[in-house]
């Protein structure tokens, strides 16, 4: 039998207005920081063994209360920057060999469930609001099952 673990794909908190400071340091919003707080609360007991993050303050501010928690370090992957496709993340997801999180951006998000779409990986929707999860079901360095998890809102 296949070991299956999960790997947890966070589309960043809800962050400060667009245009106040440079758009890669932009840290969230006080809801954002509501979302990362509920969102490490969630995956607290999850097994997680690696943070990944795009290096946007949002991304990385998001997975800090989860790095808290847990004693992890965020690690920052230029791959998962905005602006990328899922390539870098897939690369990531299909390596690893124990639950780990990432946190990345809409666009590159798309392209994973785009990928995972013709693939023919089921999905449950195809939402990536900010403060979402996507819950990726792994075994022998695929995924075979991907499930979306809402922000984690009051």
């Amino acid at each position: 039998m296949v070991k299956r673990f999960d790997c947890y794909v966070v589309r960043h908190a809800e962050a400060g207005k667009r245009g106040t400071v440079a758009d890669e340091l932009r840290p969230l919003s006080r809801r954002g920081r509501e979302q990362a707080d509920a969102i490490a609360n969630a995956l607290a007991d999850a097994g997680i063994t690696r943070l990944y993050s795009s290096a946007y303050t949002r991304c990385v501010e998001t997975l800090e209360p989860l790095a808290a928690i847990t004693g992890m370090k965020v690690r920052t992957r230029d791959l998962l920057a905005e602006g990328n496709d899922a390539s870098g993340l897939l690369d990531l997801v299909e390596s690893a060999t124990a639950p780990i999180a990432l946190c990345s951006h809409g666009d590159v998000i798309e392209s994973l469930l785009t990928t995972l779409d013709r693939r023919g990986v089921p999905l449950d929707d195809d939402r990536a609001a900010k403060g979402s999860t996507w819950v990726l079901t792994c075994g022998r360095h695929e995924i075979v099952a991907a499930h979306y998890v809402p922000p984690h809102d009051r």
